[in-house]
């Protein structure tokens, strides 16, 4: 469980970090900003702005929550839907590195497609991790309600 739990206090810092990077980004004037996003037609401001409060939010849940089963719940599904619209950039052709930082990366004199394949390992992180802890609780849950071996049922 220590695992689990160390696993949901990395995924909340990962989740606050980028929300706070995405507030900041989004007050700057970059040119991305004002460009539209290929799937939703937002503007990237805005865009920006609503998945930061998303992560905020998700973030918060795993703070707040003493139980694992919701934070690790909404970790999934936050990774999951950012990999379906990932998936979705290249399905319309969109093929320029991740703009989900705004300008930042342009302050932080970080080249895009190395703050692109950061976050790549990051969505993978919050995948991966996410579902095996939802798979390991799972199986946790099975375990707790199976009989013990080695009774016989009734007959």
């Amino acid at each position: 469980m220590k695992v689990v739990r160390w696993f949901l206090y990395s995924a909340t810092a990962v989740l606050l970090l980028t929300a706070a990077a995405k507030s900041i980004s989004s007050a700057g004037s970059a040119k991305i900003l004002l460009e539209h996003d290929p799937l939703t037609d937002f503007d990237f401001r805005n865009l920006i702005r609503v998945i930061g409060s998303i992560e905020t939010a998700v973030a918060m849940v795993c703070i707040f929550n003493k139980r694992v089963w919701l934070p690790a719940g909404l970790v999934a599904w936050l990774a999951t839907s950012f990999l379906v619209y990932r998936l979705g950039l290249m399905w319309v052709g969109y093929h320029k590195p991740c703009s989900c930082l705004g300008g930042l990366t342009d302050v932080l004199h970080i080249p895009p497609q190395t703050a692109d394949t950061a976050i790549k390992i990051v969505l993978a992180y919050l995948l991966l991790g996410s579902y095996a802890t939802l798979f390991w609780l799972w199986r946790q849950r099975k375990k707790q309600f199976q009989p013990p071996s080695g009774t016989a049922a009734a007959s």
